[in-house]
């Protein structure tokens, strides 16, 4: 019997239930496709009606899919397990049977290859531009015979263009919304896509490096296909430069605490001040601590300094590299602006206490220089447990917070410090703060006149905190 490459589905089915009628055994018929050339003693049995035939549907399924496959056996396959079922229906179901497995095999087959297909057909545009309707053409290579059982996937998804899909064996063409086939066409000589440069690039930036599994891979995107593809240019690229680009995004990754952190985050944050020992370990305490990830790089910590019966604690933001070098708090350029304006103030540095929102310098190398880098706010925050200590212990009447990052840590806001500026809020523990601008902020500015305007409120605001001080009359009360 033969059964043509196309409506080969149809064919067999219209074959096999002649056969049936006719009672014609397994042995008694040669199967083969139109491709196939005809035996020697091959004939064409006469017409007979064919007789109502009952086949359990799975079984139907089965047909339906395997008769797209590639082996020449596959139709006397088929009838000869259709021919068994006759007589014992239960073997559809039976997996132990090895005619049933090969079949359920060959039907797995060829439904792998119809995915590939739907996955793998890349169209180029054959149309001339001022056509009515768009034109693409394609060229695949599958394993199995599956354009025909495939073709109406891609009518659907590109109903409203003309397309064609040549292969070696069938191909299919969609004109107009209707399909039609053909058999033996040659490749075509497809122009190039404007479109391929950036879906390679797509494809480039969606390759995950640290997932690569390259058998894994090969077994979803077989070899076989890669010609037709024009992404596949870029895999053998993308395969050796995987590792590397694997350790750049592990190292460029953010680190994330476990769900289980945020409780105990927010303990440390109601508890940031329970540091209870007594004034004289306060400063070795500092030096040990290793809450937060800076203390990994800078020098050392830099603890307060001044009396610790002041009635005045002025706050900055971190140590600079002077005085992560040094170990004291205000000794490179902002402290000297600092002791300028303080001078002029009439502000006695001695009589001060003096500390910073963060005790270690935070910094980026740059060559043979430490570039200063911004507490960020959980730095601040878990910095925070030694100024709550520091505080609680001199106990002073008012604190004087110099810039944006000793605003946060004092108040908990963030707001520009240039409208806060001389006036007096309530901290977070209920001290009296002071807002003004940080000795760095004037040294940046390279405006003279900015400059020597920043230097007098600075100097204002240190007047201005002294007599505060004086002016409470108990230890954290502000007078708004």
């Amino acid at each position: 019997m033969t059964v043509p490459r196309i409506g080969a589905a149809a064919a067999w089915r219209d074959a096999a239930r002649e056969l049936l009628s006719r009672g014609t055994p397994p042995e008694h018929v040669t199967w083969g496709d139109d491709a196939m050339a005809r035996g020697l003693f091959d004939e064409t049995p006469a017409s007979v009606q064919p007789s109502e035939i009952r086949v359990h549907r799975s079984f139907v399924s089965v047909a339906n899919s395997v008769v797209w496959h590639n082996d020449p056996q596959r139709f006397s396959r088929l009838y000869h397990m259709l021919w068994r079922l006759q007589s014992q229906p239960w073997l559809i179901g039976d997996r132990g049977d090895p005619a049933m497995a090969k079949l359920r095999a060959m039907e797995k087959n060829v439904h792998r290859c119809q995915h590939k297909m739907k996955a793998f057909v890349r169209f180029r545009e054959i149309g001339e531009p001022a056509a009515p309707r768009r034109s693409f053409a394609a060229w695949f290579e599958p394993t199995h015979h599956t354009v025909e059982p495939t073709a109406r996937f891609f009518q659907r998804r590109f109903g409203d263009m003309d397309w064609r899909i040549l292969t070696p064996d069938v191909s299919v063409f969609c004109e107009g919304g209707t399909l039609r086939f053909d058999t033996d066409r040659p490749k075509p000589d497809l122009p190039d896509d404007a479109h391929e440069d950036l879906w390679v690039t797509y494809f480039r930036n969606i390759f995950n490096p640290a997932r690569l599994k390259v058998q894994a891979m090969q077994s979803e995107m077989p070899k076989k296909y890669w010609k037709n593809m024009p992404e596949a240019a870029s895999i053998p690229e993308l395969i050796s430069t995987a590792p590397a680009r694997a350790r750049a995004m592990a190292q460029a990754a953010p680190t994330l605490p476990p769900a289980r952190m945020a409780q105990v985050q927010a303990m440390q944050r109601r508890n940031l001040s329970s540091w209870g020992g007594p004034i004289s370990d306060l400063p070795a305490a500092i030096h040990s601590c290793s809450r937060c990830p800076l203390h990994v790089a800078a020098t050392q910590a830099v603890p307060g300094e001044g009396p610790t019966t002041a009635d005045l604690v002025i706050v900055g933001e971190q140590p600079g590299d002077q005085e992560d070098l040094r170990g004291k708090p205000f000794v490179g350029p902002a402290g000297q602006v600092f002791d300028e304006a303080a001078k002029r103030a009439g502000l006695d540095r001695s009589t001060v206490y003096i500390t910073n929102a963060v005790k270690h310098f935070k910094f980026v190398p740059r060559g043979k220089r430490r570039i200063h880098q911004r507490p960020n706010v959980s730095e601040i925050e878990h910095c925070a447990w030694w100024l709550d200590a520091e505080l609680k212990l001199v106990s002073p009447r008012l604190v004087l917070a110099m810039g944006t990052v000793a605003a946060k840590a004092l108040t908990g806001s963030e707001a520009n410090v240039s409208n806060r500026r001389g006036t007096v809020e309530r901290g977070r523990l209920g001290s009296a703060v002071l807002i003004t601008y940080h000795p760095s902020y004037i040294l940046r500015l390279s405006d003279k006149a900015k400059r020597k305007q920043a230097m007098a409120d600075l100097q204002d605001d240190l007047r201005l905190a002294v007599q505060e001080a004086e002016d409470l009359d108990g230890p954290n009360r502000p007078d708004h």
